[in-house]
């Protein structure tokens, strides 16, 4: 056994016990005596079984021999996911000691393809916000300068994959939820289109469709592997899309590929310094392999974007969660940016929530002409780069005031409304050594062609091969 194993990606990790080269004890030992060395520092995995108990399940894995295409990989699970028998707290006090009787689907499609879920990585509580802090688990750190955000909502689990905790991670994607943790820690980050991870058949399934889970990784072969055990149909929910081989456009040309550069949207998303570059400086990579890049006029006007998603947010988020705010017990434990949110929601009229899907199927019928002449469009991951971790959030960027406290990440918005497939991709460092990210997404359905052109971008630059300094 080496601690080495903590440095392979998922693929290699796989083949390696399933061809003998390691146990999967070997990996168990070696993952958790990196958790062990630098979790501490960083804590990103926030509930973790007992060493013996996974020692035991991975000698049993060995003994049962080569299972699903996760066999015997050790993986932590987003805290939003519920796992049957282990903690799970969706980051509130009002839930620090709950164990769910029963796995949700993401977990249960872990399990079955032959992963050991080992633990939880940490989340904002409820997912709200895109920097991790709550009540019962505190603050995730940056693994690249420990004073400064991973990002959120799956700030835990791009963070675990940074410091090499875990070589797979499952995130969530509501507003950039698993884009801003990847551009933040250094990863990447894969929203689906929506629909092809299904929803667990609970509360409403019909009008959700602006969150989606979806893989995180530190090489796209690897977002390839966990989407094709994460997709596919649930015949309980509406609307599933059927899985497909991920990794089937690996290694084609770039030459002729034709990517619109939207940079900040013709100056509606204010940009810290060095952000815009960093993203210009990726779309070159893309030059330098044979796609024309073409700047591009924003599209569809921005404010009418924002209002839209606000609206279909808030109202979801106060049916799903108004006994939160109803109940004074509980409205005293939750925390402010979430009764905002079921608040705003509470107080929508049918009209405005009619007018704001109108406004999300304009922008859908818009973006598919634009599509007609592009591979795929990019914008930044992020506004910002790390912040400090005990700020809440940016309440400034580039000397503009943010009037919510989502608005420093209004640049995820035009992906997340339409549920389109989108990639974050690791874009460089500051001169002071903090990671950002570049969004690169294309049309429904266009999912293996943009990790395609991920993957053609990994071989060119593996940022994610820059470790974070000791920690």
């Amino acid at each position: 056994m080496s601690a080495d194993a903590t440095l392979l990606s998922a693929r290699e990790l796989v083949a390696a016990v399933g061809g003998g080269e390691l146990s999967a004890r070997d990996v168990m030992a070696a993952t958790l005596e990196r958790i062990e060395a630098v979790n501490p520092a960083v804590n990103a995995i926030v509930t973790l079984r007992p060493r013996p108990e996974l020692l035991a399940e991975a000698e049993a894995a060995d003994r049962a021999g080569p299972g699903g295409p996760l066999h015997g990989l050790p993986v932590a699970v987003k805290d939003l996911v519920a796992t049957k028998g282990m903690r799970t707290t969706w980051g509130s006090a009002l839930h620090a000691d709950h164990v769910p009787r029963a796995d949700d689907l993401v977990a249960a499609r872990l399990k079955a393809a032959g992963a050991i879920l080992i633990g939880k990585t940490n989340t904002p509580e409820w997912g709200h916000g895109s920097h991790t802090f709550n009540p019962v688990f505190g603050a995730t750190r940056n693994p690249y300068d420990l004073s400064r955000s991973a990002g959120g909502s799956s700030g835990g689990a791009a963070a675990a994959l940074a410091a090499r905790m875990v070589a797979l991670a499952d995130g969530s994607d509501m507003m950039g939820s698993l884009r801003n943790p990847a551009a933040f820690c250094n990863v990447y980050g894969f929203r689906p289109t929506w629909g092809l991870v299904p929803q667990d058949a609970q509360g409403d399934t019909f009008l959700a469709t602006l969150a989606t889970e979806g893989p995180m990784a530190r090489t796209p072969a690897d977002l390839a592997l966990l989407l094709s055990v994460l997709a596919g149909p649930n015949s309980e929910v509406p609307f599933g899309r059927p899985a497909e081989d991920f990794a089937a456009g690996f290694g084609g040309d770039m030459r002729g590929r034709r990517i619109g550069w939207l940079g900040d949207w013709g100056g509606a998303y204010p940009m810290e310094p060095g952000i815009l570059q960093a993203s210009e400086a990726a779309l070159k990579v893309f030059e330098d392999l044979g796609a024309i890049v073409e700047p591009l006029a924003p599209p569809f006007p921005a404010e009418a974007l924002w209002s839209s998603w606000t609206t279909l947010r808030a109202m979801l988020n106060a049916g799903a969660k108004g006994e939160l705010a109803r109940d004074a017990a509980k409205r005293a434990l939750t925390k402010p940016e979430t009764l905002w949110e079921i608040d705003r929601g509470a107080g929508l009229s049918a009209q405005a929530v009619y007018a704001a899907s109108v406004t999300r199927s304009r922008w859908y019928a818009r973006a598919a002409k634009v599509f007609a002449r592009f591979d795929a469009l990019a914008l930044p991951a992020a506004q910002v780069w790390p912040f400090p971790v005990e700020w809440r959030w940016p309440e400034e960027v580039a000397g503009r005031r943010m009037d919510t406290y989502h608005r420093w990440m209004e640049v995820v918005v035009p992906v997340s409304l339409i549920g389109l497939p989108c990639v974050a991709l690791p874009a460089g460092f500051s001169d002071t050594g903090l990671p950002t990210g570049m969004q690169l997404f294309g049309p429904t359905g266009a999912d293996a062609a943009i990790l395609a052109l991920a993957e053609a971008y990994h071989r060119a630059t593996d940022w994610p091969g820059r470790r974070p300094p000791p920690l």
